[in-house]
């Protein structure tokens, strides 16, 4: 039973800024909770150092409900869920719905028998959001290398060399030109310039 003196929060988290929140948002919204009470970071779960969740945190007080839609929303990390969980139930005193497990409402069940079934289910499913985001990693890995085998190129294609590249490393190497001069004669930082005068004479 929701007292006259609670607040309600919502908390919505995607982990990254291409991904949609709007499920997540619906579910908020269909619980009348206020958009002013509704916190959303796009960032990865691994841990809580994230500002929105942080400055959710700091509003709340004894009696608020906070509203996830799934464990994993709040978090991703075994022992930072449960810390966290203890935190804010045990130390801060507020109550906790997660929408798609019914069995983590803290506001139920608040008994010893209730109390144990709710602590099992946290620490599984805790668990099983931890170790989804490490097959997570391990699929991303793995598919990295498979393209890499396949001589997919990652990051940004190089930039083509200046014009110039060619008769100015000539001079360099002729000792008409310093390493300096001939990086200025390039416009390249003397580093860029060095990196590429050696990968052009690799590839001789």
């Amino acid at each position: 039973m929701i007292t006259i003196s609670t607040n309600i929060f919502g908390y919505i988290r995607v982990s990254a800024r291409d991904q949609n929140e709007e499920r997540q948002m619906i579910a908020m919204r269909e619980l009348a909770v206020p958009e002013a009470h509704i916190f959303m970071d796009k960032q990865s779960g691994k841990d809580f150092q994230r500002p929105q969740y942080r400055r959710m945190v700091k509003k709340m007080k004894a009696e608020d409900l906070l509203y996830v839609k799934s464990i994993d929303r709040l978090g991703r990390n075994y022992e930072e869920i449960l810390e966290q969980w203890r935190i804010l139930t045990k130390d801060k005193g507020i109550d906790i719905a997660v929408l798609d497990m019914p069995l983590l409402d803290t506001r139920r069940g608040k008994d010893l028998m209730g109390t144990f079934l709710s602590d099992i289910v946290l620490q599984v499913l805790s668990f099983a959001a931890e170790n989804e985001r490490t097959n997570i990693r391990q699929r991303q890995a793995e598919g990295i290398a498979a393209a890499k085998a396949k001589g997919v190129k990652f990051g940004r294609p190089p930039l083509p060399l200046p014009e110039n590249f060619y008769q100015v490393h000539q001079d360099w190497r002729d000792k008409k030109l310093t390493l300096k001069e001939a990086a200025v004669a390039c416009a390249m930082p003397v580093g860029t310039f060095y990196a590429k005068a050696v990968r052009f004479e690799n590839s001789i």
